[in-house]
């Protein structure tokens, strides 16, 4: 049922992205004020961070989830019907709060599945999360032509509601899930800064190199193919779409690529490669599709596909080491390194729209690209639980 649940969460975070351009452009925002309107979300994913840790380690992950699923379902159609930019921030908010909460519950989950059978299965739920992601893609794209934002938006969110919550209900019982279910455990209990989180800060600063490219991939690809090559709409959504794609890939063949080479060359030359060849191609894809936009797609497709074979199996990678340590409770930890990992969606909205203001978008992507290859750096936190 992990499988499941990881891959509704994939279709109702993604779900509006073929439409963002469509949005962004129906509420008249310029790049900047839309990387300020995105800071909703990451609001709320923080604050659920935060709370979702303890609530967790006190009530089991299985009920967390199940709330946090009706707030997520309910942030969706209130994001369909978003009609200002507040009330999109709003929306981005309520959404951020849920997904951050089940994102740590079902983190939970897994990392206990992966004890119990001792075996890695992360990156492969992660992938189950990619393919929800490709499907909420493909969807926004097919309907771009035969359905408003609003109707699309809403309805995967009704339809999200109806399999996610009977779903949850089947997940791993509070007494599987790592956790003693009482508030005061000494293990529960762990400073922002002090002695033992220096590696959970290694760690959140890796998941903030990933976050930032695969954030950018969503947020920014149908703008830079829509704005500046001059894709049309529907087709303004295949560069995210193979990105998706790609990170299925990643993702479901990562458990396999880790057990047999180790964790750390996985990530290391997902980082390096991943973020190399995605700024590459965006310097010639970008000038070439003035003059040939079909070639320009394709050099552009390549880049986003090369960059989500590198990242998907590189979060996974992140959250099991984490969920490993045996000093800390599993969910306190990914709450913790959850929370670091997120300053990512408040870095990478702001500065990348500050510097397409600034600059251009094309230059702009500079800046994920170069965040991959610091994720790839940090390859070494992965190596060991501590």
């Amino acid at each position: 049922m992990l499988w499941l649940a990881f891959g509704t969460m994939g279709v109702m975070a993604n779900a509006w992205v073929p439409r963002i351009p469509e949005i962004k452009h129906a509420l008249r925002m310029s790049n900047s004020q839309f990387g300020v309107v995105l800071l909703g979300s990451p609001i709320g994913l923080v604050i659920g961070a935060q709370l979702a840790g303890r609530l967790v380690h006190t009530f089991g992950s299985r009920r967390v989830a199940l709330i946090a699923g009706l707030e997520m379902s309910g942030g969706l159609i209130l994001l369909g019907i978003a009609h200002s930019k507040w009330s999109l921030v709003i929306a981005l908010f309520v959404m951020g709060i849920g997904y951050s909460a089940i994102d740590n519950a079902v983190n939970t989950q897994a990392v206990a599945v992966e004890k119990i059978l001792d075996r890695r299965y992360m990156s492969g739920f992660h992938g189950s999360w990619s393919v929800g992601a490709l499907i909420a893609a493909a969807i926004g794209g097919l309907l771009a032509h035969h359905t408003t934002s609003k109707e699309n938006i809403v309805g995967v969110g009704i339809i999200s509601f109806v399999v996610f919550i009977p779903n949850l209900l089947n997940l791993l019982p509070d007494n599987l899930d790592g956790h003693t279910g009482h508030e005061e455990t000494t293990s529960a209990k762990i400073p922002f800064f002090g002695k033992g989180t220096g590696i959970l800060w290694l760690i959140g600063f890796g998941l903030i190199g990933c976050l930032i490219p695969e954030a950018a991939a969503s947020d920014w690809a149908g703008i830079l193919l829509h704005e500046h090559m001059r894709i049309g709409t529907g087709l303004d959504a295949s560069a995210f779409g193979a990105f998706a794609l790609a990170m299925i890939v990643g993702r479901f063949s990562g458990d396999h690529l880790m057990m047999k080479y180790g964790a750390e060359r996985i990530v290391k030359y997902g980082g390096y490669i991943g973020g190399v060849t995605l700024g590459a191609c965006i310097a010639i894809a970008v000038p070439v599709s003035s003059f040939n936009i079909y070639l320009g797609l394709g050099i552009i497709i390549f880049g986003f596909i090369i960059a989500g074979l590198g990242i998907g199996p590189m979060v996974p990678a992140f959250f099991s080491a984490t969920g490993r340590m045996t000093s800390i409770a599993p969910s306190v930890a990914i709450g913790r390194v959850s929370v670091i990992g997120l300053l990512a969606y408040y870095i990478g909205p702001v500065v990348t729209g500050t510097l397409a203001d600034l600059v251009s978008l094309p230059v702009a992507m500079a800046f994920p690209c170069s965040v991959l290859i610091l994720a790839g750096y940090l390859s070494k936190t992965v190596r060991t639980p501590k």
